[in-house]
């Protein structure tokens, strides 16, 4: 179960990233309007960081199982997007984790150019560089055990489709307030030489959500449609509670799997573009 907890916990974040072939109209016609200017007016700025502490729950008992580190970067002509998990030294002993995620995106569109992945899992190891040539509609992945070992494969791929990171902060620029609730939209995502297309519903808006350590805020509630397997059981859904403020931070997630439950809670965060407002009612 330890190496499903940081993949998991990453495409929760995802599923905030409710884009979708269609979107790309909304985003042309969004684009240079008043409330939301891509070019200029993101919701995240260069040197932003949030940490988030990863929770596995065996029995009746939430064990701190790690961290996900999200930084940005701001890199002239586009942005360079990563995520770090790892395990704490007191959960090792059952799965060790170090996980690296990179995404080189275009500021224009927010799309990925270059797509990394650096992983070792306990034994397992990967590395998987997928460059995005969305002239032709063609993702390269050069994937192996490592980088030296990685071998090139061309595949097909959709309009407009993202990487896991590239989605996370799309969506944060993305207007959510003409949303009903019950409403349901796509992602499309490039992960393991696939592409996903993913569904999530808009729970609506609820305030003084109690974030642990944090305070309560005003969020807004997402459930992403999860696919019965080996991680999830049928019927099952995950819960992201995202802020309610110009940041549009995933402030916790909250995921049933076969065998217990895990969260992911915003444990800090530095270099926001907006002040965080507790709600104090």
């Amino acid at each position: 179960m330890g190496n499903n907890i940081f993949k998991i916990c990453l495409l929760a974040f995802v599923f905030m990233g409710f884009t979708s072939p269609g979107d790309q109209q909304f985003f042309a016609q969004e684009k240079d309007s008043s409330s939301i200017n891509y070019t200029s007016d993101y919701t995240f700025v260069d040197g932003e960081e949030i940490v988030y502490k990863l929770y596995y729950k065996m029995g009746f008992i939430w064990l701190s199982a790690g961290e996900v580190a999200f930084t940005v970067q701001d890199e002239g002509d586009q942005f360079h997007f990563s995520a770090v998990g790892k395990t704490y030294p007191g959960y090792e002993w059952f799965f060790k984790v170090r996980d690296y995620y990179d995404s080189y995106v275009d500021k224009e569109t927010l799309l990925p150019n270059t797509s990394i992945r650096d992983i070792s899992e306990g034994t397992y190891t990967l590395y998987d560089k997928v460059v995005f040539d969305k002239e032709n509609n063609v993702a390269t992945s050069f994937r192996g055990r490592s980088k030296d070992k990685a071998v090139a494969k061309e595949v097909m791929v959709d309009d407009y489709i993202h990487d896991m990171l590239s989605s996370i902060y799309y969506v944060r620029n993305m207007e959510l307030n003409n949303m009903q609730v019950g409403d349901s939209f796509p992602v499309n995502i490039f992960l393991d030489k696939k592409t996903y297309k993913l569904n999530i519903n808009y729970n609506g808006k609820e305030k003084g959500q109690k974030i642990h350590g944090l305070g309560k805020f005003n969020t807004i509630k997402l459930s992403p449609q999860l696919i019965a397997g080996q991680v999830f059981e049928e019927g099952s859904e995950m819960d992201i509670y995202v802020s309610d403020d110009g940041n549009r931070l995933p402030l916790m997630i909250t995921s049933p799997v076969s065998v217990g439950s895990i969260r992911a809670v915003l444990k800090s965060h530095k270099g926001l573009k907006y002040e965080m407002t507790e709600n104090k009612k």
